[in-house]
């Protein structure tokens, strides 16, 4: 039970070059209920800061080798998922001073000798703000997961799909550079549910989504339930030779699952029929060309017997 408690409480940082100051506040803090962690000097205050992840650092401002200006400027770009406040106590109290600790990136700032009353009631108020900022990112990240990602899927949704498509078109518009489409179509999806029922089918296309996003993992290409059993992948700054190599192991990743499909009328298990679609986009063009040749390729793989891709 301690150390579930222990572990529930918050965690202030000391950067002080000065044993007694830093020996001064913990025992202030200590005595509020929190944890306490210390380092002596900004470097230290850095590797302390990664380890732990305090909920709040106070620091001196003067220090040697590396100030506090300059160590709070570093701790804040250490971890952009996580706000954490900086209290910047100094003996300075002149206007530049103030200005630049503000600038950095300070939450506040504080001179020397403390006022501890005061303290204490900063050091909570600025507690509860962080935790309560932080409870609002992670509840803003877990909205965005809802509005762009599909349900059953877990890739990009249909929405998602739509606002990337247009940003990228525009941007290889500006840039002059091709995008490729890839649009996939689960061979007799329809037959596949009618034999094995809806769980099965949705796990059947949970699994291929997975296949193509296993497939599909440059950090600026996007794969997508574009509707149904219809999956789409975009590929800015790709050629159509690197597309259709992609397009390639996509369908040689499906067939490897060999989901069983006994009344597929091409193979005995799943299989996908591919379009894939490579434009430099003009200006004033419309991104619906790429998909229109993509969808048109698909559709001539399908009346070519299906289990294939063309371009």
């Amino acid at each position: 039970m301690q150390a579930i408690l222990e572990r529930n409480k918050s965690l202030v940082l000391i950067v002080d070059d000065e044993a007694f100051n830093r020996q001064e506040l913990r025992l202030a803090l200590e005595q509020e209920g929190y944890q306490v962690a210390e380092a002596k000097n900004g470097a230290e205050a850095i590797n302390v800061f990664r380890q732990t992840r305090p909920d709040l650092v106070i620091m001196d401002a003067l220090m040697p080798q590396m100030d506090g200006f300059e160590c709070c400027h570093k701790l804040l770009s250490v971890d952009s998922n996580k706000y954490t406040p900086v209290f910047m106590i100094t003996v300075l109290e002149d206007k530049q001073s103030i200005d630049y600790a503000f600038q950095v990136g300070a939450e506040d700032y504080l001179i020397k000798p403390i006022h501890w009353p005061i303290l204490r009631q900063r050091v909570k108020r600025s507690i509860e703000q962080s935790q309560l900022q932080q409870k609002l990112l992670i509840d803003n990240q877990q909205l965005q997961q809802l509005v762009n990602v599909d349900a059953l899927t877990q890739v990009a949704n249909r929405r998602r799909f739509d606002e990337y498509l247009s940003l990228e078109w525009q941007c290889q518009i500006r840039d002059q550079q091709p995008i490729s489409f890839i649009l996939c179509d689960v061979d007799f999806f329809k037959s596949y549910n009618d034999t094995y029922g809806h769980i099965l089918g949705d796990r059947c296309l949970y699994d291929i989504a997975q296949a193509i996003k296993n497939v599909v993992q440059r950090p600026g290409d996007l794969v997508a339930r574009y509707g149904g059993d219809e999956f789409a992948v975009i590929l800015p700054h790709t050629n159509r030779e690197g597309a259709t190599y992609l397009a390639e192991k996509i369908c040689f990743a499906v067939r490897s699952l060999a989901i069983p499909h006994e009344n597929s009328q091409v193979n005995s298990y799943v299989t996908l029929s591919v379009g894939l679609s490579t434009l430099i986009p003009e200006p004033d063009s419309s991104c619906e060309e790429i998909i229109a040749a993509a969808d048109l390729v698909m559709y001539q793989a399908k009346l070519a017997g299906r289990d294939r891709f063309l371009q």
